[in-house]
């Protein structure tokens, strides 16, 4: 199957860290990416403190694994590249976001498959529309929502 994982990080090396995750990723039993997206400089999203920007992108991968293993061994990794979690959205040295699985759809606790916040959040509508020019991605019609967010603080990096 296939799926989209949203990629951030605002603390420490962003690059290598993004690069850490993205390596980690590809290292996951049964996974292979198949692309991944410009990296974007944001400004942070909904947060209580003052934080440094982000870089994000968006990757898809093709896996064998089920979304609730996906989603263990995504914040799995955030765990061994050193996510602490103190508050609300806090700064992150990574943060691993599955956003959509094919075929799959869940609202519980654990798991929210849509991610429920995708089509109010340039961060990470602008790199999908990398992997997803058609605005359609895995079963998500995004387009109209891309046209209607404010996109001006998403910048892409270097």
């Amino acid at each position: 199957m296939q799926a989209v994982l949203g990629i951030g990080t605002n603390l420490g090396d962003r690059e290598e860290n993004l690069a850490s995750a993205i390596t980690g990723l590809e290292e996951l039993p049964g996974t292979k990416l198949l692309a991944m997206s410009n990296i974007y400089v944001t400004a942070p999203f909904d947060v209580i403190s003052p934080q440094e920007d982000y870089l994000n992108c968006c990757v898809l991968l093709d896996t064998e694994l089920e979304p609730e293993t996906l989603l263990e061994l995504c914040l799995a990794l955030e765990d061994r590249l050193g996510r602490v979690r103190q508050e609300y959205h806090g700064a992150r040295t990574i943060d691993i976001d599955l956003l959509l699985y094919q075929g799959f759809a869940s609202n519980t606790p654990k798991l929210r498959v849509p991610h429920p916040g995708i089509l109010e959040r340039a961060f990470v509508m602008v790199p999908l529309s990398d992997i997803f020019p058609s605005f359609q991605a895995l079963g998500l019609d995004f387009g109209e929502a891309y046209q209607q967010v404010e996109k001006g603080g998403v910048q892409l990096y270097k």
